[in-house]
């Protein structure tokens, strides 16, 4: 071998060594030196979206901000919540604008002073923040340090009169490049927007395809939608297709970048919440929090691809599983959505509807529409598939009266821990366990802070069993319209699998 050959693999060795080169090593057959398991770690930022709130001009919006205490993260970091188009000032010392949304609404940039403050000081307490009318911006948060773990946001907003009015409420979102909205709708008593928050310094680019009960709504108008960096771009889904379609599939794909999406559906009648996206679509499928009080609830399920669905249909009640007479399976055909009636399917108990494949598992998606109240005095939500728990979720903006609590265990028992955090403007936290008997569902009663004053977060930890799958029911009566509004918990993605890397410089050495 030439010298210059060994001087090149001592001087690349030597800065290997500098630079802290690693490699992760196999296990060895001894087992002294096998690899050990990836430890999971607290993640150090968490980014959320929350989409504006309201076309209304007598919207109320409260915005809650919540991190649950965690172990394993340093004294640093913060949370912020800031305007969504506002962008670093030019030399007039304006804001950079966004291009027009397809409904015609101006991408402009908003002033920081149009966003609520909410800055939280500490973990383990929510903090809330208000913000009124149609001019609410979409906001784009990120949290460091010790608020990243488990960080939420609840949006809810009040709206006391017109299309869509009632209580409307919605997670903040993280960034993602897809999603599912089976329970839009085009048809002439529904104004329905899916909003897209683009939080990176690159444009994104998005298709919006719409499914109905015969397929695809053929539409160019929802092809490469451009959102510009740190904007957001509110749609009207009855501007992509001519049709009038009761029920929908909103399929949300991005072409390039990344960004937040969920639907705002407004009815005319039956009041208007926000449409969470469902749950990558899956063989078998659980919808969680159902009131005991509903007075009919519709099932809308989209199966992508060409193959065809056939699914058993079970509700979960506080005593088992039953099967709802008349709709024990529901056939849903490839790239069509497919829905039904269930009428008032608790009948004074909590419950969960249960999905699960037939013979042939083909994946699919599917949400609740919910309704409560009778007459001209109706309110609307919808209850996306959720994944379970998973090791902890939390949801924030409970009150001592109005907020339920749904738990599902579909398969074995299940335990699970429940902790009520500090009030926003007072009170120490507050614990409880509950045992929930396999197959199903039970609305506890949740601690309350002691001392309450505000409101305060819910943490949902499983401690032993069968996966749990959760949901908050928040209920108020606005005009004697009986108010409401569901947000599931799936896991919070607080945690990170980080592998064990160890030095193994031999392998720059290696042919």
């Amino acid at each position: 071998m030439k010298r210059t050959t060994l001087s090149l693999i001592a001087g690349t060795t030597a800065l290997a060594a500098v630079t802290g080169f690693a490699a992760i090593t196999a296990p060895s057959a001894s087992g002294s030196g096998a690899a050990k398991p990836a430890a999971r770690l607290p993640v150090e930022q968490t980014r959320l979206l929350c989409p504006e709130p309201s076309t209304s001009d007598i919207a109320d919006t409260t915005y809650t901000s919540f991190t649950p205490l965690a172990q394993g993260t340093d004294g640093g970091g913060k949370a912020q919540l800031v305007a969504a188009g506002e962008q670093s000032a030019d030399a007039s010392g304006s804001s950079q604008s966004g291009k027009s949304g397809k409904d015609g609404k101006s991408g402009k940039s908003t002033k920081k002073s149009d966003a609520p403050t909410v800055t939280p000081k500490a973990p383990g307490t929510p903090v809330t923040g208000d913000g009124s009318g149609s001019d609410t911006p979409a906001l784009i948060g990120t949290a460091t340090g010790r608020f990243a773990p488990g960080w939420t946001v609840q949006e809810t907003t009040q709206v006391a009169a017109g299309t869509g009015r009632g209580l409307l409420g919605t997670n903040c979102t993280a960034p993602d490049t897809e999603f599912w909205f089976p329970g839009a709708s085009t048809a002439g008593t529904r104004t329905d927007y899916v909003h897209l928050t683009n939080p990176d310094d690159s444009a994104a680019v998005v298709d919006i395809e719409l499914y109905g009960k015969d397929g695809n709504l053929k539409s160019v108008v929802g092809e490469g939608i451009t959102v510009q960096p740190h904007s957001t771009e509110p749609v009207l889904l009855s501007t992509l297709a001519a049709a009038k379609e009761n029920d929908l599939t909103v399929h949300v794909s991005v072409r390039s970048g990344r960004v937040a999406a969920a639907v705002l559906a407004l009815d005319d009648k039956l009041g208007g919440d926000w449409l969470p996206a469902s749950t990558d679509p899956a063989s078998s499928l659980v919808l969680p929090g159902i009131p005991k009080d509903a007075t009919d609830v519709r099932l809308i399920a989209f199966a992508p691809g060409d193959a065809d669905a056939d699914l058993k249909v079970r509700l979960a009640s506080p005593s088992g599983q039953i099967t709802p007479a008349g709709n024990e399976t529901l056939h849903v055909k490839g790239g069509m959505t497919t829905a039904v009636d269930l009428g008032p399917l608790t009948r004074g108990e909590a419950g969960s509807l249960v999905l699960s494949a037939g013979d042939s598992p083909v994946p699919v998606v599917a949400a609740l529409r919910v309704v409560r109240g009778k007459g001209d005095k109706q309110e609307s939500a919808f209850i996306p598939a959720t994944a379970p728990v998973g090791t902890r979720a939390s949801v924030a903006d409970n009150s001592a009266k109005g907020s339920t609590l749904a738990l599902t265990a579909v398969g074995g028992s299940a335990t699970v821990k429940v902790t009520a955090s500090a009030g926003s403007e007072g009170g120490t936290a507050a614990t409880k366990k509950y045992t929930i008997k396999g197959g199903t569902t039970q609305n506890v009663e949740a601690p309350v802070p002691n001392n309450l004053k505000g409101t305060y977060a819910l943490t949902v930890e499983p401690l032993s069993g069968g996966p749990v799958h959760a949901a908050r029911i928040l209920q108020t009566t606005m005009e004697g319209v009986p108010a409401f509004t569901v947000q599931t918990l799936p896991d919070d993605r607080g945690t990170v699998a980080v592998p064990q890397a160890d030095e193994d410089l031999s392998v720059l050495l290696k042919k």
